[in-house]
């Protein structure tokens, strides 16, 4: 898509097109290893996959400033994974429980909700909503055959660590450490399936994307053995992002719908999807990780992108997949694998476009 008149636009869209992954198309490497767990570095058994893995696309991605879609480049339509994009519309889902009495309070202990014992521990039993979706929560244990131990000392975006990944460490206090954590991640995601007591790509297509026009064509994989068992029935339990496999497979079209959504306070077409003031406390940076707000990325200190607005904030996945809404530009931006390293110069490169 190209637009008359708007060459440093479509030189962005050119530098999007050109700055691709290097991840390979098949996602595996050459020695059979899922290019996701190659990349952290994880070694057997921990990299074991356990859900489905979706062959790639190419790069592609939208810019919609307004209501006015201003770009669009490579194929929007085709359905990919999104990796750790998942964690952010486990928030939006966290909100309608929220809003719909299911949660009474983000700072409620999730012991009180929890219909296994994943929370009755001395280093579990304190943990609140809040806690998991800020990833402070330090919970200790296993989901789905995967040990929280595995992505200790986890180093991701601007957080540091002591030691290398995958190192046990002694446990800290709940809602006193930050550390990004795919296995804590699927443990919010399971407790959400048991305080709505139906699976989350139900929740999600029902209630927020068929509502915002949403394609049929995207999915929530879990994993094979990520079941539980809720008024006697096994529902899928599904992971927020695609470290071992699964996770929402999705279009670059869709993603846009979503970005606007937020952006738009939770509101679409007139009608409100997501529960007032919801999309406010989702930026709310975290005390001890102000880079940080409930499963969403921010721009503190312009520290993910230093030329974007520090009102940014964004959905993030590796590969990359980006989700960069801009309150003070009034953009809703999706990008599509795009290599990480060169995403900063599109973002300059994009704003120098519409400020030119």
């Amino acid at each position: 898509m190209l637009i008359a008149g708007m060459n440093d636009l479509n030189d962005a869209v050119a530098f999007a097109l050109a700055a691709q992954s290097n991840w390979p198309a098949s996602m595996y490497m050459p020695d059979g290893q899922f290019v996701m767990t190659y990349d952290s570095g994880e070694k057997a058994p921990d990299n074991e996959v356990l859900g489905p893995v979706t062959p790639r696309g190419g790069p592609a991605g939208l810019v919609y400033r307004g209501a006015e879609k201003i770009a669009e480049w490579g194929d929007v339509d085709r359905a990919d994974m999104t990796f750790s994009v998942a964690k952010s519309y486990l928030a939006l889902l966290a909100g309608l429980a929220l809003g719909d009495g299911l949660i009474r309070s983000l700072d409620d202990k999730v012991a009180g909700y929890a219909l296994d014992d994943g929370f009755t521990s001395e280093q579990n039993r304190d943990i609140t909503w809040r806690h998991l979706l800020t990833q402070t929560s330090e919970w200790s244990g296993t989901v789905f055959g995967k040990e929280d131990r595995i992505d200790h000392n986890r180093v991701v975006g601007v957080a540091v660590a002591d030691a290398p990944k995958g190192t046990r460490r002694a446990m800290k206090k709940p809602g006193t450490f930050y550390e990004y954590n795919d296995v804590r991640v699927n443990r919010l995601s399971r407790s959400l399936l048991q305080v709505f007591r139906e699976p989350l790509p139900q929740v999600l297509k029902r209630r927020i994307m068929d509502p915002i026009g949403g394609s049929q064509t995207w999915k929530w994989d879990g994993y094979r053995n990520s079941y539980d068992t809720i008024d006697g029935k096994q529902m899928l339990s599904v992971p927020g992002g695609g470290h071992w496999g699964g996770g929402i497979v999705i279009s670059a079209r869709d993603l846009s719908l979503m970005g606007r959504l937020v952006a738009q306070g939770g509101v679409w077409d007139g009608k409100r999807i997501l529960p007032e003031g919801w999309t406010s406390e989702l930026v709310k940076p975290c005390p001890v990780a102000p880079f940080y707000g409930l499963m969403w990325w921010l721009n503190t200190g312009r520290r993910q992108f230093a030329a974007a607005s520090e009102s940014s904030y964004f959905a993030l996945g590796w590969g990359s997949h980006i989700v960069w809404i801009d309150p003070e530009n009034d953009l809703v931006t999706v990008l599509r694998w795009i290599d990480r390293k060169k995403a900063p110069e599109f973002v300059e490169r994009l704003l120098g476009a519409i400020k030119a």
